[in-house]
């Protein structure tokens, strides 16, 4: 077998309408129709994939009492602009001066250890999200 692509995430949310909001006005995110399944949910154009979520999962798995941590399980986000993306964000109430577990928490690495820059935040559910760029603007 070979992989080709990701074709998809999927994440459970707790709040459909509020992850929606999320994902199209800090992440800027296009929403894309989806089947009718029998439980809520949304999907996204995501790159070449798609971003789908999950509302009321039986049994979701999230991030809840965690704040902004690097280490943990998180998706990435390659943006066309690090300095673009920061100042969207802190024009979003984000700030690296926050307490990790501030929801408008954000870690800001101009010159990272990856050789990219990148930004670290949570959603509304508390997953963790990176934002990087190919280069410092």
């Amino acid at each position: 077998m070979k992989s080709t692509a990701l074709h998809h995430i999927s994440i459970p949310v707790a709040d459909v309408e509020r992850s929606r909001g999320f994902y199209v006005t800090v992440l800027g995110l296009t929403e894309i129709e989806r089947p009718p399944f029998p439980f809520p949910g949304a999907w996204f154009t995501f790159g070449d994939g798609q971003l789908h979520l999950i509302g009321d999962p039986d049994d979701p798995t999230y991030r809840d009492g965690k704040g902004v941590d690097p280490g943990d399980v998180h998706l990435a986000v390659r943006v066309a602009s690090f300095r673009g993306a920061l100042e969207h964000l802190e024009a979003q109430g984000y700030s690296a001066e926050a307490d990790a577990d501030d929801p408008h928490a954000m870690i800001v690495r101009p010159q990272a250890i990856t050789g990219y820059p990148q930004i670290y935040i949570v959603d509304p559910d508390g997953h963790m999200i990176e934002l990087n760029a190919e280069r410092l603007d």
